[in-house]
């Protein structure tokens, strides 16, 4: 079994940072690819971005490309979403994701395991 939980979500103001952490725990993750995605009230899960844990190759929406950076820890079995300049349409509920196939990534229903999302709320 595997567990994911996030942490470091919060209010701030638009044009400020936060970093979220995605803590993994249960088995190994050599294999595995680790997504961020997001849900806004009232609108699907969008993917936000993703990470090989295995070469660290890192994919983005175009949404948050330039202002939103994904990381690993592998030792931690660990992975972050470093946030900067926020803005208020980033308000939502960030979840990550961990999945085994690279090819599609982007596919929230591609993924095996969740964790329990963390509130990232943006105001103007």
């Amino acid at each position: 079994q595997v567990q994911l939980v996030e942490s470091g979500g919060g209010l701030v103001q638009a044009g400020g940072s936060l970093k979220l952490s995605c803590a993994a725990s249960g088995r190994t993750f050599s294999s595995y690819c680790m997504g961020w995605f997001r849900q806004a009230p009232g609108k699907e899960r969008e993917f936000v971005g993703a990470i090989r844990w295995n070469g660290g190759r890192t994919v983005y929406a175009d949404s948050v490309k330039g202002r939103f950076t994904i990381s690993r820890d592998n030792a931690k079995n660990t992975v972050y979403l470093q946030m900067n300049s926020l803005k208020p349409e980033d308000t939502a509920v960030y979840y990550c994701g961990g999945g085994s196939s690279w090819s599609y990534v982007t596919n929230f229903h591609e993924y095996d395991y969740w964790g329990q999302g963390t509130q990232v709320t943006v105001s103007s």
